[in-house]
């Protein structure tokens, strides 16, 4: 399990899973397979619905389509490993499998942030200037504002895995947890890693003090806007067309800023729960976004339930329209 010989370039890293919890892994493996089937399942039904319906061809539903690419390759770059440590002890993982893990995890939880930034702009615009909604959000503009959040999430990450490879690893190859984080992989290296650090707290403000900011500016406009409505009714259905959004921001932010509180308070906590929690805060968003605008969209829990309740005619093949009336 261990390996602390000199060396400057390790082949593999060694990934404990859940430390101090390794006889229950199994037994903790069923909740993380069922949230990754609920993820796989919710996520391709977004997209198959959203393609299906022609009236969900809109903004909105493009940019949850986006959340829902991204929702399957964030999960699916720590589901397959993690599962394979849990029930198959096969903890070892190439250096430069590692380094790749690391990078699409860190890029899509940034490419999902800014994602909700997109949906952020797409509820302001359509409830602060709804007659300019389809001359601002043209299916043009959606493009742009896709290739731009895809852009900074690729470019951002991207000195993750480079300024990785270059630091020296000389103490040990083991991470203490299921997957390769940023943090996890850089502690280990045995010289000044400073750069790695001051980058990871820019690329950390960059994704929930701007992204947050900007969705909480757009959503002070959007409740003045609610607020000037003149009748209840109509304040709460147009807020209704937020609540899904809302829902899946807190769903995202929220454990997020819980992790990093934790890292910083708590260092009296057992390193199974840090393990745990870290965990569930990459799962738990793939999970929940489908079942929150599954359950919360009309136009597409309307199309669900058509799909599941719709009965084709009785068609007898065989027989003629007078042959069944004789």
């Amino acid at each position: 399990m261990s390996n602390t010989n000199n060396f400057t370039n390790p082949s593999t890293f060694i990934l404990l899973g859940i430390p101090g919890l390794e006889t229950a892994h199994v037994w903790i493996s069923i909740p993380f397979t069922t949230m990754f089937t609920i993820a796989v399942l919710g996520n391709f039904t977004i997209l198959s619905v959203v393609k299906m319906e022609p009236s969900l061809h809109e903004p909105m539903y493009y940019f949850l389509c986006m959340l829902a690419v991204s929702d399957l390759v964030l999960s699916s770059s720590i589901l397959p490993k993690t599962l394979a440590i849990f029930w198959f002890n096969s903890r070892e993982i190439d250096f430069s499998a590692c380094l790749t893990q690391m990078y699409f995890i860190h890029s899509f939880s940034i490419i999902e942030s800014g994602i909700f930034v997109a949906m952020a702009l797409d509820r302001y615009v359509a409830i602060c200037h709804p007659l300019r909604h389809s001359t601002i959000l043209t299916n043009h503009m959606v493009a742009k504002i896709s290739l731009a959040v895809l852009l900074r999430g690729a470019m951002l990450v991207l000195p993750y895995p480079l300024l990785a490879r270059q630091w020296p690893y000389c103490r040990t190859n083991i991470i203490p947890e299921p997957y390769c984080s940023h943090i996890g992989v850089v502690n280990l290296a045995c010289s000044d890693i400073r750069v790695s650090s001051y980058y990871g707290l820019f690329v950390l403000f960059c994704m929930r003090g701007l992204d947050v900011s900007f969705i909480a500016i757009s959503y002070s406009q959007i409740l003045k806007a609610i607020f000037r409505l003149p009748t209840k009714d109509t304040r709460l259905k147009t807020f209704g067309t937020c609540g899904s959004h809302l829902c899946a921001i807190l769903a995202f932010y929220i454990p997020g800023l819980f992790i990093s509180l934790m890292s910083r308070f708590g260092q009296n906590v057992a390193l199974h729960f840090h393990v745990l929690i870290s965990n569930l805060y990459v799962l738990m968003p793939p999970m929940l976004n489908p079942i929150i605008y599954g359950a919360r969209t009309k136009q597409i829990r309307n199309r669900l339930l058509r799909l599941f309740t719709q009965k084709g005619p009785k068609v007898f093949p065989c027989c003629s329209h007078s042959e069944t009336e004789i």
